[in-house]
């Protein structure tokens, strides 16, 4: 068995917002900077999502709106692969391809 890790490092300013966010995958040979990180993680104890979101003070509302799309539709990909629930996944694509739209992230 092998354990792997991800780390993650914020840098906060005297008010405690993200003005950083590094991240590392050991295994991966991955390092790099993040304006945005959003984490979800359940509980099985609580039978609860438990979730850390964190952004930058330099994000920009524009790459948040597309940021926020994107993680829906690949959050998609990831129930439609867990389920096979394809007419949920459909739905859910559907309502935010329209979003995205409306909100001027995708065309």
């Amino acid at each position: 068995m092998k354990t792997s890790e991800i780390s993650f490092k914020v840098t906060v300013d005297d008010s405690h917002l993200p003005v950083n966010i590094e991240w590392e995958a050991k295994d991966a040979g991955e390092k790099s900077a993040s304006k945005s990180v959003m984490i979800a993680l359940w509980d099985a104890k609580e039978n609860n999502t438990m979730r850390i979101d964190l952004w930058t003070k330099d994000m920009s509302i524009d790459e948040m709106k597309k940021f926020y799309v994107q993680n829906v539709m690949t959050l998609t990909e990831t129930y439609l692969r867990a389920t096979n629930d394809i007419e949920s996944a459909k739905e859910v694509k559907a309502l935010f391809s329209e979003i995205g739209r409306k909100i001027g992230v995708l065309k």
